[in-house]
């Protein structure tokens, strides 16, 4: 059994026209045994979102705003307004499969070093694997990134690392924050229990992730790396981004985003990490995680 948590918890779910998948979403956050503050960003839906939430989930924290500002700006803003010392974020289209998630997952962050910790995830749809899930519960195993739909942070130190970029609009952000994460002395923990399902949604605009995906791997590099493998680093992301797009339709729209990347550089400020947390996390991502305390219970 895990121990009860000592942290107070907001999870945070922002959404834009997907009520009946906000509703799943909402309701597996009321039946968690440890019961967060529950805090929902209506980022311009015009669906009947806000109308759904005020009227079924109540006791939820409605933010709803008219014009769309996109996924960082919101996460960002709900992370000022939360009370709780950990902030869980899940995505409209994701559930808690079990009760317990809350609790398993604040149990994790027993060492001040751990800055967040990546939720294990099943993308339902897609794959029956269980993603972000540490191979065993004997010490704390630690990770590069996690996705956004299944994490949750120390709101504290996101705050004082100025949050996500959101320059970057979408796709990317969360790891640019864990790499400064990372450089500030902190750790991303993988998480060790029951998984968070994310039923992807077929909502999604493939043309703005390609684009963004790509600018802001670009746009990665030239702000977190250190200057020595920076040349090197930016031809690998170039050549990542394009080598497995067959569809004519998807290489036109990423390599638009790896120029306009190349483009905004010029415009953007480079604060690159330090040596020895860009070689760590260069491990991490190689390697996918690392077992970094084998005392820890």
């Amino acid at each position: 059994m895990d121990d009860i948590p000592k942290f107070s918890a907001s999870v945070v779910i922002t959404t834009k026209n997907r009520k009946e998948e906000l509703r799943t979403a909402l309701k597996s956050v009321m039946a968690q045994t440890f019961v967060p503050e529950l805090i929902v960003m209506d980022d311009g839906s015009t669906d009947g979102t806000a109308a759904l939430v005020q009227s079924e989930f109540p006791s939820a924290i409605l933010h709803r705003f008219e014009t769309s500002q996109g996924l960082v700006v919101r996460r960002n803003q709900a992370a000022r307004l939360a009370r709780g010392e950990i902030i869980f974020s899940m995505d409209d289209d994701a559930v808690f499969s079990t009760p317990r998630i809350i609790e398993q997952t604040l149990a994790r962050f027993d060492q001040p070093e751990i800055g967040a910790v990546a939720i294990p995830y099943i993308d339902v749809n897609k794959d029956p694997r269980v993603f972000q899930a540490a191979p065993d519960d004997r010490g704390v195993w630690i990770t590069s990134s996690f996705i956004g739909t299944a994490h949750a942070l120390r709101r504290e130190i996101f705050l004082k690392l100025n949050g996500y970029r959101e320059a970057l609009v979408h796709q990317g952000e969360e790891s640019d924050f864990c790499i400064r994460l990372l450089a500030a002395g902190y750790v991303v923990r993988l998480g060790y229990g029951d998984p968070i399902h994310h039923l992807e949604s077929p909502k999604r605009d493939l043309r703005r992730m390609d684009f963004y995906g790509c600018r802001n791997s670009i746009l990665f590099a030239w702000q977190n790396v250190p200057t020595l493998p920076l040349p090197l680093h930016l031809l690998g992301t170039t050549f990542n981004c394009l080598r497995w797009t067959f569809e004519p339709a998807r290489f036109v729209t990423r390599m638009g985003g790896i120029l306009v990347g190349y483009r905004d550089c010029l415009k953007t400020d480079r604060r690159p990490v330090n040596r020895v947390a860009y070689k760590r996390w260069r491990q991490l991502k190689r390697n996918g995680s690392m077992l970094i305390d084998s005392s820890s219970p």
